[in-house]
């Protein structure tokens, strides 16, 4: 049986990769900043709290698995968001390298997806300001700190432009840097299917080093 360790499992995206792991009978270990978020008592669960800046703790409850999922974000309404995220991600690939673990997959952002050549979504002016410290960050880290990466075996996945709660169809397109989108133009993908792609790689990695997509 394979052991993942899930960073920021009690997230929207978080919480729903718990739940696809463990009905594949993956055994979880469920790294969260407060271990209270989470109720299950499944017997492959197993919920830590660890914070992500505190790299050598990180690395110590890593240990032992043999992949890493990291769903981190240090909150929306998180004044700090842009910084946090940068700093999180240089601490969490840090702490994975330090754990002896090759394989990461993050779940990644949706601004850094083309929209045109040379045209990304956040250049695109459709990001709500709300959201765009950590829409900028997460394109970032992507730029900065996976791509030049060639120790680990990382994925960065990011989601259509539109992530919600919806059914587990199975039935969606998987592409590169390209946002995908359907015949009337929306770029959607339910967090249940999006749950099933990311379990699917980690169970048959398709991507090595590099970010893909995924969109109906």
């Amino acid at each position: 049986m394979k052991k993942v360790a899930l960073i920021g499992a009690s997230g929207f995206i978080g919480s729903q990769l718990v739940k696809e792991l463990l009905s594949r009978g993956y055994q979880v270990t469920a790294i969260v900043r407060s271990a209270d978020k989470i109720k299950n008592d499944d017997k492959n669960l197993k919920v830590v709290s660890a914070d992500v800046f505190d790299t050598d703790k990180l690395a110590e409850v890593l240990k032992n698995n043999d992949a890493v999922i990291s769903a981190y974000n240090p909150g929306w309404t998180n004044p700090n968001i842009y910084d946090d995220t940068i700093k999180g991600y240089q601490s969490i690939i840090e702490a994975v390298k330090k754990a002896g673990i090759k394989r990461l997959q993050a779940v990644g952002g949706a601004g850094s997806l083309l929209v045109a050549p040379g045209k990304t979504v956040v250049d695109s002016g459709a990001i709500p300001d709300e959201i765009l410290p950590g829409v900028k960050a997460l394109a970032l880290v992507l730029k900065d700190q996976f791509l030049p990466e060639k120790e680990l075996d990382w994925v960065f996945f990011s989601p259509a432009g539109t992530i919600e709660p919806g059914e587990r169809t199975g039935k969606y397109r998987l592409g590169l840097d390209n946002l995908i989108i359907d015949d009337q133009g929306n770029s959607k993908i339910s967090v249940q299917d999006y749950a099933k792609a990311m379990v699917d790689e980690l169970e048959n990695p398709k991507h090595h080093q590099q970010r893909f997509t995924i969109g109906y």
